[in-house]
């Protein structure tokens, strides 16, 4: 059995974990900070419930996880057509407009992925490139490919279709591999 800690250590324990977990899916600090003062909360008022079968850190990014779920869900209730707009425009570009293929072939990357799962730097690069997308599209992203999130869930968690998700999906993954061609592999 895990031991536990009181709740007034939880912050000087917990809160960068926390933290650096919320920032995979939501950008604005404040937000960011009051989900985690209401993790916080709602951990004091399960405090006595938990049974200890994982860590208190994992426990409480679980309430995180729940609580940044329903940000996004109520967030992404109703979309504006102007947002829809602007995502569009990013991908300018990418595309040949007579064929609909890509106007430029992407690079071969001559790296071995396993070591750069192990490289910092690159994490620091990705992670800045991650944040440079459209904030849906970053978090489509983040929770299918990092959190290993099913893709109805996410549709239910953004408020989109199943179409829009796996496009959101196509547009993260070639302006990542464009940003990190122009940010990593090319340095």
């Amino acid at each position: 059995m895990n031991t536990t800690n009181s709740p007034e250590q939880w912050v000087d324990l917990y809160a960068d974990d926390l933290y650096c977990y919320a920032l995979k899916f939501i950008s604005q600090t404040d937000v960011i900070q009051n989900l985690i003062q209401e993790t916080f909360l709602a951990g004091i008022k399960g405090h006595q419930t938990f049974s200890g079968k994982s860590s208190e850190k994992t426990w409480l990014i679980g309430i995180l996880k729940n609580k940044i779920t329903d940000h996004l869900r109520s967030k992404y209730k109703e979309v504006p057509a102007s947002q829809l707009i602007d995502d569009d425009k990013t991908i300018e570009g990418f595309f040949d407009s007579q064929s609909g293929h890509l106007s430029k072939e992407p690079k071969a990357w001559e790296f071995n992925p396993a070591i750069l799962l192990e490289n910092k730097e690159f994490w620091g690069a990705f992670n800045d490139c991650l944040s440079h997308l459209p904030e849906k599209t970053a978090q489509a992203f983040s929770l299918r490919e990092i959190e290993a999130v099913d893709s109805d869930e996410i549709c239910k968690v953004l408020g989109i279709t199943t179409t829009n998700f796996w496009v959101l999906l196509h547009r993260a993954r070639i302006q990542l591999r464009q940003c990190l061609e122009k940010n990593w592999f090319e340095k």
